[in-house]
């Protein structure tokens, strides 16, 4: 049966490039894409603004101060240790100050844990 509809079909109506287009459902089909593309980027756009990711400059800065303040610690306790002299005192009398670098021991922002 199908045969006899082709068959049908080639005698009334000719294929070829003249006869047959993509038509106006064609074209509805391509405008509708082509509208839901850009409505899908404006989107995305939208929501990759919100995004607060730190600049490289801004973790260039923050790096920067991190070694300052580790280099500024160091050449603090190393002050420190040239002014008291190791046993000038009895055992467990400090000034409470040798309790601040323990409780930085375990900060994972902190690189040089030694």
């Amino acid at each position: 049966m199908l045969s006899l509809v082709v068959a049908q079909g080639d005698d009334n109506f000719p294929l070829n490039d003249d006869t047959v287009s993509p038509g106006f459902l064609g074209l509805g089909v391509v405008l509708l894409l082509g509208l839901v593309m850009v409505l899908l980027i404006r989107s995305m756009n939208k929501q990759v603004r919100k995004i607060q990711a730190p600049r490289e400059a801004e973790l260039i800065q923050q790096e920067w101060e991190r070694a300052e303040a580790a280099r500024a610690a160091k050449a603090a306790g190393a002050g420190r240790d040239a002014a008291e002299p190791a046993g000038s005192g009895p055992a467990g009398s400090g000034s409470g100050d040798s309790k601040a670098g323990d409780s930085r021991a375990g900060d994972p922002d902190r690189a040089d844990d030694a």
